[in-house]
């Protein structure tokens, strides 16, 4: 019996790359009006090069990249940029298609839901208050509650244990096989692979499930508690 749904954040509730690139752009804008003198692309580079180094969570981006390009930080630059990004970042975090749907649906079932992420633990929380999802969730389990990262099981465990559940009545739903399939399936937690979220190109996700469309997750549910399968039109 399915008590407890566990969700990735990135990529599986939200397209997160997607918002990147957006914020990504906007800074770039913001801090070429405000003085920037380099050619936007070149911006850009540096800033995915600073991500690929220090990690696509790295609060201290624009710092860096005004260092390398000026030599110093130049703070109205600076400024423009956080604003920038933060405008860009909220007219872009947007759900995948049919994920509220999915979430209204599985709480009425009487089910718990949780979020087992890498993001930082504040950064996951005002992902999820920008979406206004932050009542839907009971837990969220992040990198400061264990100390390791996915796919360790360390953080599997933890959110079980949070939320009083077995891995035996627990689904975990995310995007990326190495870590969010693996990590889960290391518990006995069984998984469902969110192709719609994929960006590796995914062939072989080795999860007991796999869904293109985000409302799928509560025919599995259904399935699997020996409820009449949910209807609808997607897959």
């Amino acid at each position: 019996m399915i008590k407890l749904v566990i969700f990735d954040l990135d990529n599986t509730l939200t397209d997160f790359m997607r918002m990147k690139e957006t914020a990504i752009e906007a800074a770039t804008e913001a801090m070429i009006d405000a003085g920037l003198m380099f050619p936007p692309q070149r911006i850009r580079d540096e800033i995915k090069r600073i991500y690929d180094d220090e990690g696509i969570e790295y609060q201290l981006v624009f710092n860096k990249l005004l260092v390398k390009l000026k030599g110093e930080v130049d703070y109205k630059v600076l400024a423009a940029g956080i604003v920038g990004y933060r405008r860009g970042r909220e007219a872009a975090l947007v759900l995948y298609p049919h994920v509220k749907m999915t979430l209204i649906q599985l709480l009425a079932r009487g089910l718990r839901l949780a979020v087992v992420s890498d993001a930082p633990r504040q950064e996951a929380w005002l992902r999820l208050c920008y979406l206004q999802l932050h009542h839907m969730f009971d837990a969220v389990v992040t990198y400061e509650d264990t100390g390791e990262y996915k796919p360790s099981p360390a953080p599997f465990r933890k959110v079980l244990e949070v939320m009083n559940a077995g891995p035996d009545e627990a689904l975990m739903i995310g995007d990326w096989p190495e870590r969010d399939i693996v990590g889960a399936a290391k518990i006995g937690i069984r998984t469902v692979f969110a192709r719609y979220g994929d960006t590796f190109d995914t062939k072989a996700s080795g999860a007991d499930y796999e869904i293109d469309d985000a409302y799928g997750i509560v025919r599995i549910v259904d399935e699997l508690n020996g409820r009449e399968p949910a209807k609808g039109s997607t897959r």
